[in-house]
């Protein structure tokens, strides 16, 4: 892995986590759905633009279609969904630990339902995330933590899971940027429905919500996720993927950061823990590639 890989990875890293911290912002003044799903609407829109620029076609493969329809729903509306409304009521940081523990699911979904192998290595990493994750969800809930909240954000991550396995199967028949914005307008279109019957679009118009709003479309939305492309043809899926041991602590990091959110010692040493753990389940993964 080169310089330049590992500098696209940290960058990445960075924009993918400081979403959380965007969205808190937004939803303390916006009905959450409604700003996704105009979000969506916006990025789906400039990734479609993009890839007609790159010579890109609307004709996608079966399999393509088919992981466009499922990650728009479970990503995009259902995993997104949730954290947004969830964030009027818990931490961004919290909220970060949980969509962390992603890789995780992946690596026991995997095992269950893909038949792939877990080395040593990658089985004590699970174990571990998922105490780290325990652990802080332990000491949150004994802090007084929005336990409806919390269940939001597990169904989110859950759905993105689900998500993840799904899109292995999209890079078959090119056009991937194509397949990204076509999955956001998808969101879009599932979102907006809920967001009119269920929200009043009563918007406290500030320049930190504006801000906030232009950060979240082009950096997470858009450009985080051009750099992940650009990654996985670069060094390829798994190498890519090890960069998302870095969200747990640098999701909780800016959030205490921009919001002044408070960090207990069992949330710096779950932290710590869920790190360790993704990066051992992405070294083992590595190990039984080669």
């Amino acid at each position: 892995m080169d310089i330049r890989a590992i500098l696209m990875g940290l960058a990445f890293a960075v924009m993918w986590s400081s979403a959380f911290t965007s969205a808190r912002i937004i939803v303390a003044d916006a009905p959450p759905l409604i700003a996704l799903a105009l979000r969506f609407a916006i990025s789906g829109a400039l990734a479609v633009l993009i890839a007609l620029w790159m010579g890109q076609s609307w004709r996608l493969t079966r399999s393509q279609w088919k992981a466009t329809i499922i990650f728009g729903i479970c990503q995009n509306a259902l995993y997104l969904g949730l954290n947004f409304v969830a964030m009027q009521r818990i931490e961004a940081s919290l909220a970060a630990i949980i969509a962390s523990s992603m890789p995780l699911l992946v690596g026991v979904a995997g095992w269950l339902f893909a038949g792939q192998r877990i080395s040593p290595l990658g089985i004590v990493g699970l174990v571990a995330g998922f105490c780290g994750v325990v652990l802080i969800m332990g000491a949150r809930l004994n802090s007084g933590a929005d336990l409806y909240g919390i269940g939001l954000c597990i169904i989110g991550v859950i759905s993105l899971t689900v998500a993840t396995m799904a899109l292995r199967n999209a890079s078959s028949g090119g056009n991937f940027m194509m397949v990204v914005g076509l999955q956001m307008l998808v969101g879009s279109a599932v979102l907006w429905p809920f967001g009119l019957a269920l929200e009043i679009a009563d918007v406290t118009l500030s320049a930190k919500l504006v801000l906030a709003f232009i950060y979240t479309t082009l950096v997470p939305g858009l450009a985080a996720t051009l750099v992940w492309f650009w990654l996985v043809n670069r060094i390829g899926a798994v190498k890519a993927a090890t960069f998302h041991f870095l969200n747990p602590f640098l999701g909780v990091a800016i959030a205490a950061l921009i919001l002044s959110e408070g960090l207990g010692t069992m949330d710096i040493l779950g932290v710590i823990i869920i790190t360790f753990g993704i990066l051992a389940v992405q070294i083992s993964r590595q190990t039984v590639k080669t």
